[in-house]
C-alpha cells in the first residue's frame, strides 16, 4: 500500500468516525423518544462495524509484519500504530453510546411510574445521564478522528520534481 494509500485510509477512517458523531443528536436535541432510540440503534451499529475494522486491520498487519518483518516501512508502522490506537477512544465511544441506551430505557421506565417529586428528580437526573453520555462518545470519536488525521498529516508525502524552464541562454541561443 502506496504512503498515499495509507494517509487516504486514515482520512477516510477519521471522516467515517466523524460521520456517527455528527448523527448523534446535540444536548438541545436530546428527548428521550423512539427517534433517539433509532439513532443510537443506527450508529452503535456503525461505530461497531468501524472498531470491527480498525481490530481486524491492526490484526492484519501485524501478522504480515510477524511474517515478513523487512517488508513494512516507517510508514507502514505508524498508520498501524495510529489505527490500532484509534480503537481505543472508538471502544470508549462505543461504551458511551451503551450507557446512553440503558439511560434512555431508564427514563422509559420512569415515564410510567407515579408522578412525583421523586420521579421528576428521577428523570431529570437520568436526562442529564443521557446527555453527558452522548456528550463522551461525541469526545471520544472526535479524539480518535484527531488522531487519525494527525498521523495522515504528519507523514512524509514524496517530493514531486518538477520541471525547471530553460535558463535564459539556452533560450536565447536557441532563437538565433
Amino acid at each position: 500500500m502506496s504512503d498515499l494509500d495509507q494517509r487516504m485510509l486514515l482520512h477516510d477512517m477519521a471522516d467515517r468516525l466523524n460521520t456517527v458523531a455528527d448523527h448523534l443528536p446535540l444536548p438541545d436535541q436530546i428527548h428521550p423518544d423512539p427517534a433517539l432510540s433509532e439513532i443510537l440503534d443506527d450508529e452503535v451499529r456503525h461505530l461497531a462495524r468501524l472498531l470491527g475494522y480498525l481490530a481486524g486491520e491492526s490484526a492484519f498487519r501485524h501478522r504480515a509484519a510477524t511474517r515478513y518483518p523487512h517488508q513494512p516501512t516507517a510508514t507502514d508502522r505508524r498508520t498501524t500504530l495510529a489505527l490500532a490506537s484509534a480503537a481505543q477512544p472508538a471502544g470508549a465511544a462505543l461504551a458511551a453510546l451503551g450507557a446512553t441506551v440503558h439511560q434512555l430505557g431508564l427514563l422509559a421506565h420512569l415515564a410510567h411510574q407515579q408522578p412525583g417529586p421523586a420521579r421528576d428528580r428521577s428523570i431529570a437526573a437520568a436526562h442529564q445521564h443521557l446527555v453527558d453520555r452522548l456528550g463522551d462518545a461525541r469526545t471520544h470519536l472526535a479524539h480518535a478522528a484527531k488522531q487519525l488525521r494527525a498521523t495522515a498529516d504528519t507523514q512524509v508525502t514524496p517530493a514531486v520534481t518538477v520541471p525547471r524552464p530553460p535558463a535564459a541562454s539556452a533560450a536565447a541561443s536557441r532563437n538565433r
